[in-house]
């Protein structure tokens, strides 16, 4: 933590199967997707957030020459704790297994994953990890919605709303805060019947949710010249916003997004 015990970073970052800019990342060799998770690394530890949000990261999958990227940037980066949710498996010739993944400062009390479907590539799914902060459980949501259609996001994100209505704490008489919730929904925040709008109705009708970032600065997609705001942390009112800023990044087709907050 930055300030002691009180300042929160987290960074959320799609880190795109760690391909870089290229449209695929089948087109690497093992050197060049090493080379890419070297330069997520060296952001990784440039920013040193508490928590690290990313999707699309691969386990076991062959257009990754089976390269398991959470270990390579765990390593690097200098993370203790790590956890991944693979919400693709494929077996055979060509496997794949991929899903979204968490990287912290802070031990994790309980973690579990939800895909939304069963297919086998390009299925979107959820992390929820229990971590263990100074001021008591901190639950976190890392998902990845749908990209293709918006009705899918709403049911996207109507399973995650029924997932946070019937959690289950492991711990249920440990001080729990409010989740965080962040992730690449794949949608913008100012776009009315679409999923970045939906879950802020439901999470402020919980209680006072802050979405960041906000306006014109709020764009990560594409991170060459961006045009869309995609990626995004919901707050609860248990935190003050010291800061928020979409940072100038061209390891990913995504820019990542970092959150700073104080505990109240």
């Amino acid at each position: 933590m930055a300030d002691g015990l009180q300042t929160l970073r987290i960074l959320t970052l799609n880190i795109a199967h760690g391909r870089g800019l290229s449209a695929y990342q089948g087109f690497h060799s093992a050197r060049g997707i090493e080379r890419s998770l070297r330069r997520v690394a060296h952001l990784l530890r440039k920013v040193d957030a508490d928590i690290v949000a990313l999707q699309e990261v691969d386990e076991d999958s062959h257009w990754n020459r089976r390269i398991h990227l959470l270990d390579v940037l765990q390593e690097q980066a200098g993370y203790e704790h790590a956890y991944l949710g693979v919400h693709n498996r494929r077996s055979g010739r060509l496997p794949l297994a991929y899903g979204n993944a968490l990287l912290t400062r802070f031990p994790i009390r309980h973690a579990e994953h939800e895909a939304f479907g069963q297919a086998s590539l390009g299925e979107k799914g959820f992390v929820c990890a229990e971590l263990e902060t100074p001021h008591g459980i901190l639950p976190v949501v890392n998902l990845h919605l749908d990209f293709r259609s918006r009705l899918r996001r709403i049911e996207q994100v109507e399973t995650l709303i029924q997932f946070l209505v019937n959690k289950k704490y492991t711990d249920e008489g440990t001080p729990h805060l409010a989740p965080l919730v962040c992730g690449d929904f794949n949608s913008r925040s100012g776009r009315r019947g679409d999923a970045v709008r939906h879950l802020f109705q439901y999470l402020e009708n919980q209680c006072d949710y802050r979405l960041l970032p906000q306006g014109r600065r709020s764009r990560t997609f594409p991170s060459l010249l961006p045009v869309h705001g995609l990626d995004f942390v919901f707050v609860p009112p248990s935190y003050q916003v010291c800061s928020s800023e979409v940072l100038r990044s061209y390891v990913s087709d995504h820019r990542p997004v970092v959150v700073e907050l104080r505990i109240k």
